[in-house]
Formats: structure tokens, C-alpha cells, sequence
């Protein structure tokens, strides 16, 4: 029986280093040390392109060519200007809220937001749509305010439940409502090119909250963007 279980628990182990921790998330809030901003952007920028420099060599890569002699510098950047730059809150867009003068409370819904980010596991990209709604009350939102949420948080290190959630809790802390929907649907590069290598499958993540919790208002929601589901 022993000896049962230890094969069990080395299969499992296995399975998981297999998987990556795929789909497995700590916490609503991204993983983040204390320290982390203590260097400024340029001083990580120099540390990063130091480390790849030591990635590219150790994998056999001549630095002194011309094509890659710049790529550790370029890689340093891309991470923290663009790929990684929601990490940082001071990147964190101005979120303009309006008074609803217009009394509008019916639906409003943004869709077909185009999604870039990054899962954490294995650093490949994440690519898709995000679909957001809400329900105005008080307080309604500028159009472009919430591709820019979107955005800011796809910009780091994700996995898509988080990303789900975080947009959603965004939205209701910036219109100071409960009544909110987030729908994404995304291709992850670590299934498609790696492991399973399944080219064809994306993932979905929902997340609702207040109204959209029932089910008239759901099929509300699906109704609007059905026509970009696969």
C-alpha cells in the first residue's frame, strides 16, 4: 500500500510540474514583494538586460553578432516599459467618471476589447477579447476608460481569472456600483505551443456581480455579444 501511494504522489507531481500550475491563482492581488519598487525603471531595465545577456550566452548564443548584440537591452525594455508596466501604479490610467445626467440605467457594454498579456507560469502570451458591461447609476464612464482598464491589468505577469476579477473589480470601485460583467476569451500560447500543443482551443473566464447575477440579465448580456462567441 506504500508503495501505491508513493507512485501516486510521484505521478502527481509530475502531472503538476507537466501543467505549470496552470489555472492556479494565489490571490485576487498579484504576487508582489515589498521591495518591489525600490529601483527606479532604469536600474531594473540594466539588471534585466545583464540577466538575459547570461540567459542568451548560457543558451549558446553569440552576443558579439550584430543581430543579437542589442536584444538583452531591447528584451529589459519591452518588460518593463510595455509587456510588465502594469506592475507599476504609477501607469495606472486616470479613471474619468461622469455624473449620469442623462438618467441612463439601462445596459452598456463594451465589447471586443483586444486583450494582450502574459501568463505568469511560463511567461508565453495571452491573446483575446474582453467583453465589459455595466449597469449605470450614479456615475457612468468615458468609453475609452475601459479598454484602458483593461489594459492596465493584462500588462503583467496574469492568469486569466485574476485578470477577470481585477477588471471587474476595477469597474465597480470607479462607478461605485455592483452591477458589472466581465467576459474574456483568450488563446494562451502555453497550451497552444508548448505541452499539449493544441492550436484550436482558447479559454473563457466570467465574472459577475450585483444584477448580472440574474439570470434575465445574463441573457441580456450574451444576447449583445453573442455575436462575437465562437
Amino acid at each position: 500500500m506504500k508503495n501505491e501511494t508513493n507512485k501516486l504522489s510521484e505521478e502527481l507531481l509530475k502531472e503538476i510540474e507537466e501543467m505549470g500550475s496552470d489555472h492556479i491563482m494565489s490571490s485576487l492581488s498579484t504576487p508582489m514583494r515589498a521591495d518591489a519598487f525600490d529601483l527606479t525603471d532604469e536600474e531594473k531595465i540594466k539588471k534585466i538586460s545583464e540577466y538575459f545577456s547570461k540567459i542568451m550566452e548560457t543558451m549558446g548564443l553569440d552576443l558579439t553578432d550584430d543581430s543579437l548584440s542589442g536584444t538583452p537591452q531591447r528584451v529589459a525594455k519591452l518588460f518593463i516599459k510595455d509587456l510588465f508596466k502594469g506592475l507599476n501604479q504609477s501607469n495606472k490610467p486616470k479613471i474619468s467618471t461622469f455624473d449620469n445626467k442623462y438618467r441612463y440605467h439601462q445596459m452598456l457594454v463594451e465589447k471586443n476589447i483586444t486583450l494582450y498579456s502574459n501568463c505568469e507560469h511560463h511567461f508565453l502570451p495571452i491573446v483575446g477579447k474582453a467583453h465589459v458591461a455595466y449597469i449605470p447609476k450614479d456615475r457612468v464612464i468615458g468609453l475609452s476608460k475601459i479598454n484602458r482598464i483593461v489594459d492596465y491589468y493584462a500588462r503583467r505577469p496574469q492568469v486569466q481569472e485574476r485578470l477577470a476579477l481585477q477588471i471587474l473589480d476595477e469597474m465597480k470601485r470607479a462607478l461605485q456600483t455592483e452591477d458589472v460583467a466581465v467576459y474574456i476569451d483568450a488563446i494562451h500560447m502555453c497550451v497552444s505551443s508548448r505541452g499539449a500543443s493544441d492550436q484550436s482551443s482558447s479559454t473563457v473566464t466570467v465574472e459577475y456581480s450585483g444584477q448580472f447575477k440574474k439570470e434575465a440579465i445574463k441573457d441580456e448580456f450574451f444576447t449583445y455579444i453573442k455575436d462575437t462567441l465562437k
